[in-house]
């Protein structure tokens, strides 16, 4: 095994990262350079939508729970379970169309 001098180890560590993007670019995915500051933004808010969404939903399994700890027969408990499933299929079916809404906005931007 021959030993590499600093300067090949240098190029080889440089050259990964380069030969990623060069593989993502060929894949598909064209120029990352275009991303710019307001792809960044429009992935930000919608990373800040998505924990404001989880944190949402924390709020309403805690409240359930509390809620079926108060329940007195098992005709209240499915009352209550069938509300939090309506609910929770409510609010994903929205949440998706806000972010689905936002990723357009994001790609539209993008290509103005």
């Amino acid at each position: 095994m021959a030993n590499k001098s600093p300067n090949e180890e240098r190029i080889q560590t440089t050259e990964a990262p380069l030969s990623a993007v060069t593989q993502l670019q060929e894949a598909g995915l064209g120029s990352m350079m275009g991303m710019g500051t307001a792809w960044i933004e429009a992935v930000s808010d919608m990373s800040a939508e998505v924990a404001h969404f989880v944190a949402e939903r924390i709020k309403e399994d805690v409240k359930t729970q509390h809620e079926i700890l108060h329940c007195k027969n098992v005709s209240d408990l499915q009352h209550i379970q069938a509300q939090f499933i309506q609910k929770a299929m409510d609010q994903y079916q929205a949440e998706t169309g806000k972010l689905v809404e936002m990723g357009t906005k994001a790609f539209a931007a993008k290509e103005d």
